[in-house]
């Protein structure tokens, strides 16, 4: 048997205890401690875990991330960490991780969070840590995967000139009042639909408004919907890649019409102040209703070689596990959390501040999305080159 694995795991919410039991069978782990502000959470996540594990791998403590000090005390001895708190928290919660000397990664979501955890990246190196923020679904897989694609469409001998992502998480059937049920934090959902989106166009980094830019499009295993413009789901890719592509974009996939309705939400003003917590509650309580759900992630990286086009187009699809009953946001989000965790507890991420994009190799990544039976195909859009007709010599005469 090889080296096993102390993680914490801070957040005992849906991703958090996903990518506990994840860890518990892929991650090699000797121990998976869920810390949670409220300790009868974290103790039945844990409860659910080894049940589900058919291990006691996992247990129990109370902390609140606020309580610096203590936060810092908590992450000692680990060999890696997982923020599965709101975002606001990730700075903090990073500094703690470099002060513990401990290697984390977070679900991220805010890109002006990110950008905040990069400025880490010498006090990281310095203490040998190595932080990943930005690891869910999107941003965090969607990203690595634009990455492998780009590579895939390079050794079809063209250059990469330009990335589209489009990713969504919707009920299997589509209910009213939104054709929606919340599959993470409202608080997260408001988020990408109220901030400003980064992107690149043109080879420079834009700021565009949330839902805009709305079109329609055809997904497998889930037909007609709509895309728009939301926010987050770049990363800091928009940077990473200005001198190296014209464009990188995000849009989040819903069921037509629902873009509309939240616009007039927004609209009336019920997005801000008072009454955003209002809705927020409003929106907790009337789309929670556990239907079973789908994830859908489709990427596209197109290029040319300056006479030929083409495109690589990756397509992931993900539904609700019966076995274990975790949904499909909470698979592809706290599974591909848990696999990067695993990277960085066996010392194959190098310290300093890296999004997933430019830290892990996607291939490997690719790999370790396979082995927890996600579905992933590959399409190669190339033309077809004109093949030149040998020469024909003269037959000589007998």
């Amino acid at each position: 048997m090889g080296r096993r694995y102390r993680y914490a795991v801070l957040g005992a919410g849906r991703q958090g205890t996903a990518a506990a039991y994840d860890l518990s069978v892929h991650g090699d782990a000797d121990e998976v401690v869920l810390l949670d502000a409220d300790r009868e959470r974290a103790e039945r996540a844990a409860r659910r875990v080894n049940g589900l594990g058919g291990r006691p791998v996992a247990r129990a403590e109370q902390l609140d991330v606020r309580d610096a000090e203590r936060l810092e005390g908590a992450l000692r001895g680990f060999d890696a960490a997982l923020s599965a708190v709101p975002y606001r928290f990730n700075v903090a919660i990073a500094e703690a991780a470099i002060r513990a000397g401990v290697p984390l990664c977070d679900l991220g979501g805010a890109t002006d969070v990110v950008l905040e955890q990069l400025k880490l990246d010498e006090s990281a190196k310095e203490a040998g840590v190595a932080i990943v923020p930005d690891c869910g679904l999107a941003p965090g897989t969607a990203n690595v995967l634009a990455v492998h694609a780009m590579r895939r469409l390079k050794r079809e001998g063209l250059r990469p000139e330009g990335v589209k992502i489009y990713c969504g998480g919707l009920p299997r059937r589509p209910r009213g009042p939104l054709d929606y049920q919340l599959v993470f934090s409202v608080e997260g959902l408001l988020n990408e639909y109220l901030s400003p989106a980064h992107v690149l166009r043109d080879g420079r980094v834009q700021t565009v408004e949330a839902l805009t830019e709305v079109e329609e499009l055809e997904l497998p295993g889930v037909g007609r919907c709509e895309a728009f413009i939301t926010s987050g789901g770049t990363s800091t890719a928009p940077w990473e890649h200005q001198t190296k592509l014209k464009s990188y974009e995000y849009k989040t996939v819903r069921y037509p019409g629902h873009c509309e309705k939240i616009k007039l939400l927004r609209d009336l003003g019920l997005l801000e102040g008072e009454a955003r917590a209002v809705v927020a509650q409003a929106l907790e309580r009337t789309l929670d209703f556990g239907e079973p759900d789908l994830v859908v992630l489709r990427v596209v990286c197109s290029g040319s070689d300056g006479e030929r086009e083409g495109s690589v187009q990756l397509d992931l699809w993900d539904v609700q596990d019966e076995a274990t009953g975790f949904t499909a946001m909470e698979r592809t989000t706290g599974f591909s959390a848990a696999i990067v965790l695993h990277l960085l507890a066996n010392g194959e991420i190098a310290p300093g501040v890296r999004t997933p994009d430019r830290a892990v190799d996607p291939e490997v990544y690719v790999n370790e999305l396979l082995k927890r039976g996600f579905r992933l195909t590959e399409t190669v859009h190339r033309p077809l080159a004109l093949k030149r007709e040998p020469k024909l010599e003269p037959k000589s005469k007998p």
